[in-house]
């Protein structure tokens, strides 16, 4: 029995000295008054992973006025989540072609709503790459009204508005195309 009694006894004490040395002292209470809150997923930084359709555009100089619009409509947040997403972006350019005055009216704040159903009328609920598109097929958006694409001479279109270029990200497509989509 002795024989026992010694080593048990000696494991107990080197295990009371180490929970003794590892106790951490208790945190101090602070004031959380000048802290920043906490951001969604846009605002996760991360050098190493693909970057997100948010990320892409904000880095794009052609996609600043759609950047803007995604910032007054408060779907950043959503554009950053998981997806996957398929947004069929519209350059500067495209913007431009609007009406005088139409994006500076747009991104009021009472106009809100209908910045969301125009940019909802931009995004897919899913991937959709061109090659899988087919002539003739409608799909629904956010909105959820459908748009149209068209297939011709090898070049794929989304209601007449040409995809000129496609770039995946890390939650989805962007799809850029030279018009605002307009929601009937």
């Amino acid at each position: 029995m002795k024989t026992i009694f010694k080593p048990l006894m000696m494991a107990c004490l080197f295990a009371a000295i180490s929970c003794n040395q590892n106790k951490q002292a208790e945190p101090e209470a602070t004031d959380n008054s000048n802290t920043e809150q906490s951001v969604g997923q846009e605002g996760v930084v991360d050098d190493t992973s693909n970057p997100n359709i948010v990320q892409v555009a904000v880095k794009s100089k052609d996609h600043t006025t759609l950047v803007a619009a995604l910032k007054a409509a408060g779907l950043v947040t959503s554009l950053s989540n998981a997806g996957p997403f398929t947004v069929f972006a519209p350059t500067n350019a495209a913007f431009d072609k609007l009406p005088a005055g139409t994006v500076e009216d747009l991104v009021k704040p009472e106009n809100k709503q209908k910045l969301v159903t125009i940019l909802g009328y931009h995004t897919y609920v899913g991937g959709l790459k061109t090659d899988y598109m087919q002539d003739g097929q409608t799909y629904e958006m956010v909105t959820p009204q459908k748009v149209t694409i068209t297939k011709k001479d090898g070049k794929t279109y989304v209601n007449g508005s040409e995809i000129v270029a496609s770039i995946e990200t890390s939650n989805g497509i962007i799809h850029v195309i030279n018009d605002v989509l307009l929601p009937k």
